[in-house]
C-alpha cells in the first residue's frame, strides 16, 4: 500500500494525498495553524477511515451470513491528548444497523469480530486509544 502527499502551498496548510489505488483526497488544517478550512483535517480522516474500515467489516460478516442488511452508519467520537503528540484517547463507537428481520446478538458478532480481529484501523488505534463500540439495530417492516 502506498500514497503520496503534496502540500499545496498556494492553500496555506492544505495537502492534497494521491492513494496507490489512484485516488485523490484532499486535506486541510485549522485556520488557527494556518489552514483555511478547505479539506478535513488529518486528524479527521484518520478517525472517518477507522469508521470505514470497521463498518466495511460489519457489512461483509453480515452480508455472508445471508443477513438482509440495508445500511450501517458508524458515529464516531474520540478524545485526543492535550499535548503533543495528540493522540487520540478514547473513542467511542456507535454502529447504527439496519435491515430486515436483523437478529441482534448477529449484529453484535458482526461488530465485536471487526473490532477484535479484523479491522488495522482500530487495532492500530487501540494502541493508544480506549475504544468502546455500541450496536442499535432498526429493523424495517
Amino acid at each position: 500500500m502506498e500514497c503520496t502527499i503534496n502540500w499545496m502551498p498556494s492553500n496555506g496548510m492544505a495537502f492534497s494525498a494521491e492513494t496507490g489505488s489512484g485516488h485523490l483526497l484532499t486535506m486541510d488544517g485549522a485556520p488557527e495553524g494556518g489552514g483555511r478550512n478547505l479539506a478535513p483535517r488529518p486528524m479527521e480522516t484518520l478517525l472517518a477511515g477507522a469508521g470505514a474500515c470497521a463498518a466495511y467489516d460489519v457489512v461483509l460478516i453480515l452480508k455472508r451470513g445471508r443477513h438482509a442488511i440495508s445500511g450501517c452508519q458508524v458515529k464516531v467520537n474520540a478524545d485526543r491528548a492535550e499535548v503533543d503528540p495528540k493522540v487520540f484517547t478514547r473513542i467511542v463507537m456507535t454502529f447504527v444497523v439496519t435491515g430486515r428481520n436483523l437478529p441482534e446478538t448477529a449484529v453484535q458478532r458482526a461488530v465485536q469480530m471487526s473490532h477484535d480481529k479484523y479491522c488495522s484501523a482500530t487495532a492500530m488505534l487501540a494502541k493508544t486509544a480506549e475504544i468502546e463500540v455500541k450496536v442499535e439495530v432498526v429493523n424495517e417492516a
